[in-house]
């Protein structure tokens, strides 16, 4: 069973749609979802600068309209029938929704659109930021958390938990850290996945009315708790409270192993959720989709 796996935010680096614009196909498809969104999506995938597309309300729709763009070229000519089933890691669930029929590519778009900016204007309104803690003792880092006023925003699997919160607090952490954790901060503009995001939740449960989700046509995994989802309009439910509550991706990785995943294909901009895959799959083939010359590696694993 070979799932598809969708990045989630801090996944992109400057020029990474370089390759994948030089041939026509992919540059019009890429105008086609810059139209959608209300932003040039080419020029950022292109020539902007790092600080440029790391603003979440940019970051977001680039991070999505890559992996539409892997997708169209992975699944086209029935291959999608091979397909064992897909998840997105934050932002990237919105991908996994369009890879799995839930949301049309345009709903897909809109979302992450809306989802960008409501997010921005939610970290604007205090200053706050993550840090990725690797190594140490979980339940005593959780503590250390409680005690700081901190949150879990990511479980990541394989010894990593991204943290998040007041910068004040995430400064604090390096000196409480549980013996053995390295704390790496993370160059984000906020708290995501937390209650500072309430104010995102309240703009994009609005936004969610005004969409037309269909049952997936796949299996697809839930950041909630690992679970699979089989109704459009409950997914559609959770991509909203998402934005406020903590990404089990460790759980989604767990899931895949007792369904028994045997590959794992990571769309553009790929290599996190592949490097998370090494040490939470271990043993299971992962091939990042970075470049259209990672395309054919990709479809021999999903077609052999």
């Amino acid at each position: 069973m070979i799932v598809i796996v969708c990045p989630g935010q801090g996944s992109q680096t400057p020029g990474f749609l370089d390759p994948w614009v030089a041939e026509p196909r992919f540059r019009e498809h890429l105008e086609a979802i810059s139209d959608c969104a209300g932003i040039d999506l080419l020029k950022h995938g292109t020539t902007s600068d790092a600080e440029t597309i790391r603003d979440t309300k940019i970051a977001q729709p680039l991070i999505v309209a890559a992996g539409l763009l892997t997708l169209r070229a992975l699944l086209e000519d029935g291959r999608e029938k091979r397909v064992g089933g897909v998840a997105g890691h934050s932002v990237g669930e919105i991908t996994a929704a369009a890879a799995s029929g839930v949301l049309t590519e345009v709903d897909a778009v809109t979302f992450v659109t809306e989802r960008g900016a409501a997010m921005a204007a939610a970290a604007a309104l205090q200053p706050t930021g993550m840090s990725a803690v690797v190594g140490g003792d979980e339940a005593e880092l959780l503590a250390v958390l409680d005690d700081l006023g901190l949150f879990p925003a990511n479980f990541n699997g394989g010894g990593q938990i991204v943290v998040a919160g007041e910068l004040t607090a995430l400064e604090a952490l390096k000196e409480a850290a549980p013996r053995g954790a390295r704390v790496i901060p993370l160059q984000v503009a906020g708290a995501f996945h937390t209650k500072y995001m309430q104010p995102a939740v309240e703009r994009l449960t609005e936004v969610a009315k005004g969409l037309t989700p269909h049952d997936p046509a796949l299996p697809l995994w839930t950041n909630r708790d690992g679970g699979v989802v089989d109704s459009g309009d409950s997914f559609v439910d959770l991509l909203v409270g998402q934005v406020s509550s903590p990404v089990r991706w460790d759980r989604c990785m767990q899931a895949f192993t007792a369904a028994g995943v045997t590959g794992i294909i990571e769309v553009a901009p790929a290599g996190a959720l592949t490097g998370l895959a090494k040490r939470g799959l271990k043993g299971v083939p992962a091939v990042a989709v970075k470049t259209p010359d990672d395309l054919p590696h990709a479809i021999e694993l999903l077609t052999s």
